[in-house]
């Protein structure tokens, strides 16, 4: 309902009363600075819409109530789960300890800037900033459309880069050290050998690769169907399994002879120990890449199964995901295209793969160069 006020200044005012369905109190919509009553009717109208769409129903509403929602209601009904984990713990890891119980509508360009550039002071990389701006973003995008905010102050924003932090690059084995790496690993255990050979020739991520059941691989065609990852921190086995990074990621790849081998002669490994242990065995599993007893490996062992190997064949310490990224050089080294790694490695975008491996492909293109000026060199001579 709606009641209107005319002031010493002879402008007028409405107030509009309401019910905010959150809290459930009754709350006050007010604007002054009519010139006639009409005007202000005509202002009152459209605000009483508004508040019956949903725009604006409280102004107190919080980022934390808002974000919440937005993941709840929003997100997690049509998302995989690996994102929704993604967006869940940007919101509880970065967003709402800067940001505690400030009103959504209170959430300005300028603070939202200084939020970004205190990400970087902190240390974290662009990649890192990138993706919990995506996901304020994709909220407030949200709230934009929903009416509960004027503005978007994600829109414009800077991703910042820590200039403090140490540029490592692109981390992975250099073709050189990858026999030394492989034959430390089985020196140390089989089982870890295999898992680790099969990242570096395949370039899967180490959760799809735990994921891998047997029926995933046609050995006589030489084909890995990659369709799920593995959660490794599932508490049940219903839960096990879950859908791939993105929609991208689902994808058939070939693979080489020497790895066809590996496999063939994996299955009688297994196959013993299925024996041996019988009922003890995790049939219903049917992991490719597990424990003797066919259960999957927990993501410690994988870790420190892979630096324990590095450090004893002298390598510098380097993240699992950096086989991954071996397997991407390897073929830049080879001669791939950039369309043929991207498809393998199942990004969204080629630009995605360009971005990755730019200054690899430079640096071989370079190599080329100068191989190509050598041969030159001597066809002239």
């Amino acid at each position: 309902m709606a009641s209107f006020k005319k002031h010493k200044d002879k402008k007028w005012e409405y107030r509009i009363r309401f019910k905010d369905p959150i809290t459930k109190k009754y709350r006050e919509k007010s604007q002054r600075g009519f010139a006639t009553k009409p005007e202000a009717e005509i202002a009152a109208a459209e605000m009483k819409k508004k508040l019956l769409e949903g725009y604006e129903i409280t102004e107190d509403v919080s980022l934390k109530h808002f974000l919440k929602e937005w993941l709840f209601e929003y997100k997690k009904p049509v998302i995989r789960k690996n994102t929704f984990q993604i967006h869940q713990r940007n919101i509880d890891n970065h967003i709402l300890p800067h940001f505690k119980e400030i009103a959504l509508k209170r959430i300005g360009p300028v603070m939202y800037q200084k939020f970004l550039n205190q990400l970087a002071e902190q240390g974290y990389s662009k990649r890192t900033i990138e993706l919990i701006n995506g996901t304020m973003n994709g909220a407030l995008r949200k709230a934009l459309s929903l009416g509960k905010i004027e503005r978007n102050p994600c829109e414009g924003a800077i991703i910042p880069t820590n200039k403090s932090r140490k540029d490592e690059g692109l981390q992975y084995l250099i073709s050189e050290d990858v026999g030394t790496f492989l034959k430390e690993a089985y020196q140390y255990d089989y089982i870890y050998w295999l898992f680790f050979k099969v990242l570096i020739e395949t370039g899967m991520r180490k959760g799809e690769a735990a994921a891998l059941q047997w029926t995933d691989i046609d050995l006589k065609e030489g084909t890995i169907n990659i369709n799920k990852t593995l959660d490794f921190q599932a508490t049940e086995y219903e839960q096990l399994f879950g859908d791939t990074k993105t929609y991208h990621s689902m994808r058939t790849i070939t693979i080489g002879r020497s790895l066809i081998n590996d496999l063939s002669f994996h299955i009688k490994f297994q196959n013993q120990n299925k024996l041996a242990l019988n009922a003890i065995y995790h049939h219903d599993l049917n992991l490719v890449l597990c424990r003797n007893d066919g259960n999957f490996m927990p993501k410690s062992t994988l870790f420190n199964a892979f630096e324990r190997i590095l450090k004893r064949a002298n390598l510098p310490r380097l993240p699992i995901h950096s086989l991954r990224h071996t397997h991407a050089v390897i073929l830049l080294e080879a001669g791939a295209d950039m369309k043929y790694v991207q498809e393998r490695l199942g990004h969204g975008s080629i630009q995605i793969t360009s971005d990755v491996y730019a200054h690899i492909s430079k640096k071989i293109e370079k190599d080329t160069m100068h191989k190509y000026e050598s041969y030159m060199d001597d066809i002239l001579k």
